[in-house]
Formats: structure tokens, sequence, C-alpha cells
């Protein structure tokens, strides 16, 4: 089975951005940034583009499949 991690929580303080501020600048609600941080939950490829986007990294940067 794979899975897909993420670095979005690091890039997301570096960055000094709420979970709050990243949900609105990608168009999302808070909940959707907090269950994408603990990994339970998996965006579509346009919300991934814009989390990309909005910290400044390459989708593959942020995202990783990974195998359980």
């Amino acid at each position: 089975m794979e899975t897909l991690s993420n670095i979005v929580k690091d890039l997301r303080t570096e960055r000094d951005l709420s979970q709050g501020k990243l949900a609105e600048l990608v168009g999302v609600t808070r909940q959707t940034i907090i269950s994408l941080e603990k990994g339970s939950y998996i965006p579509s490829l346009l919300l991934a583009m814009k989390i990309s986007e909005v910290l400044e990294a390459p989708i593959e940067e942020i995202f990783k499949k990974e195998s359980m």
C-alpha cells in the first residue's frame, strides 16, 4: 500500500503563515489544512498545485509518495 506524506506544516511555519491564512490563500477550510498536515487527507492535484504556488516550492518537494 502507498501513502502520501507532506511537509506542508514545515513550509507553512517557515513562511510564517497560520493554518487559517494558508487555507484562505488556497481556497479551503482551516480543517482541510489541519487534516492535510496530519496526513489524513490527500489533496486533489489542483489543491496541491495551489499549495505549491503559495508556499513557493515544487509539488514533488512538498508531497512524497511512500510505500508502507
